[in-house]
């Protein structure tokens, strides 16, 4: 190969972009090079074919395989290009499902779930010649301030990890190459802000940050890896040999193609300044292990010249040729044939749909229920709908989804799929009932004009269902989504007023939130009262955890309150079905509800002083902790029992008895957290160590087995060695993190 068919297979080529701004910087960033030169001598990538503008699946699949057969024909190696495309919440394409964005998929605590959909949505992209997708996002929620907190799964590293492995299988099993991102830091910037710099200690970063792609390469097999944006502790990651060759390659031996996000390599010149020109910046890239600069030609254009004046080592870009060609060969790329594009095809099938419903009806959390729900549908109540996400089709959707991503751009071009809204849903549910409806106010802005139509409506109802929440947008169009970062955790606007003012008439109020974040919403939510058996020092320092039943609550509150992440395009019938209670809903927080702005960052996985104590007035305790959802029936966890002891490294043994107690059918989430009792350095007072969905009849029961890892608990000594220590671990099962409803202890000793 020559220099400049080198260069060429590191690059890829937005073919269709357009003056849309669906990527970070895109509007400042467009390429000036004609793709008729780009692809002289063949080309890496073709940049989103079908996920920039709404495209006809079929015929744009006609021009793609026309265009391969050119490359093969014209290009003196013959080489085809790799198309990849955005897949975060299903396939970015028109006519493509859309299905619940990530942090969905970790309420629902599913992980077979989430590989049957990642299966999906390969299956759709490799028949429409589609080769790497750039999901999951495996950033673990640091700061929910973050607009991007809603393409992440959970503030967890395990939940993340296993979730995001399954999706990562599920896709890669139909011959789509899955893409990690952002590896590593982007979600624990300062204060939450997009691309803002990171301080995490090195403990963070190897005990919080990594394990989750870690999970992802050595257990999930992944093939391709993307950078973050950001620095950490000044290093900007696209340029640090450290995590993307030492770690991702050496430690881990991760053998695919690493891609830098969208116009990262750049970057290291225009925003983080440690390149003096656009070559620099691409030596520096390349030899610190990024193969492939997307989304278009840019630094890497330079990379041939550099090696031919001796700026740069040759062995540096067969390097990462090698890898790139290694990656098409495994596609079947070098080989494929091109000469029958696909004549029908169906993005949005039934069994998408129904992949798309499973997942958001399980992901639904019920936060609060005085009793109102489940709502009668062989009755005929008289239900007003109300607020601005009500009969919004839009707010189902995350901002990765085509919907939200790109058509926001089309007004005048339909979804291309069927899209019922919550309205919708209700009227389809309740056919007996009379539903009246009205928006209220906007997600945004301070117009309360509505408010006297709502308040009327309600008045005149036997229940007021109140849809409030998010829109997903992109950099300042929407109030969450990439760019989208926030001071503070009221919801948007007027929200709230109006739903106290709708709760004020006296009609039972069932809240509904879509976000994409957790908002402070202690406002809405009855006081929780501190479960018996709560884990020592979980919630305190010399002091007992608070009896929030000893405060009385000072206003009227809504009866009942369910909260959905983004629950994609089935979103409406599944919160429908759920308030009907045709499904029992069986959610759990994927992340902490926060009760300020002012607490964050928050996690908790936190030690003793991260939490509530008596030596700081501040109290960054949650109003609902990780691992906390209700259903419509109720469960005990008892008779909990571990292995007495375990060699560190080996499978320690746990079993526990959780029965359904209520007089209905339900799926309970068994949580298994942990706490080292003794450590070297500070450990959070509460980990998760397992988990499992326990479908139980009323009155049933099940004794529940684990064989847990105990790598899940190691963390980085004194030393700077991430290993298992030797130790006595406390183990329990509740409710949430904060329950210990049932526990004992279990001795780590030294390996064998």
């Amino acid at each position: 190969m020559t220099l400049e068919e080198k260069q060429a297979q590191l690059v890829g080529f937005w073919v269709d972009q357009g003056d849309e701004l669906v990527a970070p910087m895109a509007g400042e960033k467009k390429t000036s090079t004609r793709y008729e030169e780009a692809t002289a001598h063949g080309i890496g990538h073709l940049t989103r074919v079908y996920g920039t503008r709404p495209v006809e699946p079929v015929e744009r699949a006609r021009w793609l395989w026309t265009e391969q057969a050119r490359l093969q024909r014209e290009t003196r190696l013959g080489i085809p290009a790799l198309v990849h495309e955005e897949c975060l919440t299903g396939l970015a394409a028109w006519k493509a499902a859309t299905f619940p964005t990530p942090l969905a998929w970790g309420a629902a605590f599913d992980p077979e779930l989430v590989e049957q959909v990642g299966r999906a949505i390969g299956s759709s992209m490799r028949a429409l010649g589609i080769h790497q997708g750039l999901a999951p996002v495996l950033d673990v929620i640091r700061d929910p301030r973050w607009g991007r907190v809603d393409e992440c799964i959970a503030e967890d590293p395990l939940l993340v990890g296993i979730v995001g492995t399954a999706y990562v299988r599920g896709l890669q099993s139909e011959g789509v190459h899955a893409t990690l991102k952002h590896f590593v830091g982007y979600s624990a910037s300062r204060a939450g802000r997009n691309h803002a710099p990171v301080s995490a200690g090195r403990r963070e970063v190897e005990d919080v940050l990594l394990p989750p792609f870690e999970m992802a390469v050595r257990e999930g097999g992944v093939r391709s890896v993307m950078n973050s944006y950001s620095d950490i502790d000044g290093v900007p990651v696209a340029a640090d040999p450290y995590y993307l060759d030492e770690v991702l390659r050496g430690r881990w031996g991760f053998d695919g193609v690493v891609v830098s996000d969208y116009f990262a390599v750049d970057f290291l010149r225009t925003m983080h300044h440690v390149a003096a020109d656009s070559a620099q910046a691409a030596a520096l890239a390349i030899t610190a292990g990024i193969d492939v600069e997307l989304p278009s030609p840019d630094a890497y254009t330079t990379l041939a010249a550099q090696v031919r004046e001796g700026a740069l080592e040759q062995r540096v870009l067969d390097r990462a040729v090698g890898r790139v060609l290694s990656q098409k060969e495994d596609l079947g790329l070098l080989d494929a044939d091109f000469t029958a594009p696909p004549t029908t095809i169906d993005l949005d099938s039934a069994a998408h749909r129904d992949l798309a419903r499973r997942l958001a009806e399980e992901s639904l959390v019920l936060l609060s229920n005085d009793g109102v729900l489940p709502l009668d549908p062989s009755g005929s109540p008289r239900i007003a709908v109300i607020g601005p996400n009500a009969d919004s089709p839009e707010s189902l959707m995350g901002c990765y989804s085509f919907v939200n991503h790109v058509l926001a751009h089309h007004p005048q071009v339909p979804a291309g799929i069927a899209l019922p809204s919550v309205v919708d849903g209700l009227r389809a549910e309740f056919p007996a009932s009379t539903i009246t409806y009205t928006e209220g106010c906007d997600v945004e802005g301070d117009d309360r004009s509505g408010f006297p139509d709502a308040v009327a409506l309600a008045i005149e109802a036997d229940v007021a269902i109140v849809v409030i929440g998010d829109r997903a947008g992109l950099f300042g169009r929407g109030t969450v989504g990439e760019g989208n970062d926030v001071e503070s955790l009221e919801l948007p606007g007027v929200q709230r007023a109006l739903v106290e003012a709708v709760v004020s008439t006296g009609t039972p109020v069932v809240v509904v939130a879509l976000t994409g974040r957790p908002y402070a919403l202690d406002w809405a939510l009855p006081h929780r009262v501190t479960p018996i058996g709560v884990t020592a020092g979980l919630g305190s320092v010399n002091s007992p955890a608070p009896d929030h039943d000893s405060r009385k609550e000072e206003h009227p509150l809504p009866s009942a309150f369910l909260h959905g992440f983004f629950p994609g395009e089935e979103g409406g019938p599944a919160i429908a079905a759920v308030l009907s209670g045709r499904v029992s809903p069986s959610g759990r927080l994927p992340v902490s509800l926060p009760r300020s702005a002012g607490a964050q960052p928050y996690s908790y996985l936190h030690p003793t002083l991260g939490g509530r104590t008596d030596i700081t007035s501040v109290d960054p305790t949650p109003v609902r902790p990780f691992g906390f959802g209700l259903g419509y029936t109720t469960f005990v966890h008892d008779q909990l029992t571990a292995d007495d002891t375990v060699a560190a490294g080996d499978l320690f043994h746990v079993s526990v008895r959780v029965r359904n107690t209520g007089s209905s059918e339900g799926t309970d989430v068994v949580q298994l957290y942990a706490h080292d009792e003794v450590a070297s350095v500070a450990r959070p007072v509460a980990q998760l160590i397992g988990f499992e969905r326990v479908p139980l009849a009323a009155g049933a029961e099940r004794v529940v087995e684990l064989a847990v890892p105990t790598e899940r608990l190691a963390f980085t000594g004194l030393d700077g060695v991430r290993r298992v220590e030797p130790g006595r671990i406390r183990l329990w099962v509740g409710a949430a993190c904060d329950d210990a409803e049932t526990s004992t202890t279990i001795d780590i000793t030294p390996a064998l």
